[in-house]
């Protein structure tokens, strides 16, 4: 999404992680951690970590901002990706690994682990509503990569059956009109 907002066009090459694809040798050498994405550069330069390619291509290509232009700007909108990758993207993700034993066969889930997670995440839609309230986009008045994490979070939940309730008004109207852009489609 952050690259079609950008309307930058890049080869994608497809990992079975299920399959444990991302954990070969060839995979670690790229990223030790043998988790995915990763930027694999024309001279061979290897970028992992969503958060660092998107630094990476807004650099390349500052317009559209979607990481700031202003001092203020990126630290406010860097602060709500934060938060959202951690308290809520982060705790999904936990809630799937532990509850649902996807990855059982490279890892010791333990559910009550995924249950909290899963709790904590809901906890955050919360602050999410209180949010969108007050701002049109989750790190102020411009659509920003926080905005781009907390969607692919929310459709990622549903999942693990984390869902907006009736209250999270707010955040409902976010949620369509941020689905709604051309690059949601991506």
């Amino acid at each position: 999404m952050f690259l079609a907002e950008k309307g930058i066009d890049v080869d994608y090459v497809q990992v079975d992680i299920q399959k444990g694809e991302n954990l070969t040798a060839e995979m670690r050498a790229k990223n030790p951690l043998g988790k995915i994405p990763i930027l694999e550069l024309d001279d061979g330069t290897c970028i992992a970590e969503t958060d660092a390619i998107c630094t990476y291509f807004e650099a390349l290509q500052p317009e559209p901002p979607l990481m700031g232009t202003t001092p203020v700007e990126k630290a406010t909108i860097s602060m709500w990706q934060r938060q959202v990758e951690f308290a809520f993207m982060m705790q999904i993700g936990m809630c799937f690994q532990h509850t649902t034993g996807y990855f059982k066969d490279r890892m010791t889930p333990v559910p009550e682990f995924g249950k909290e997670a899963g709790i904590n995440a809901s906890k955050y839609l919360n602050i999410l509503e209180r949010r969108l309230g007050v701002k049109e986009f989750i790190a102020g008045d411009t659509f920003s990569i926080a905005d781009i994490t907390a969607l692919c979070a929310m459709d990622f939940a549903r999942v693990v059956k984390i869902r907006m309730t009736d209250e999270h008004v707010n955040l409902a109207g976010w949620y369509e009109a941020v689905s709604n852009r051309e690059s949601a489609k991506a």
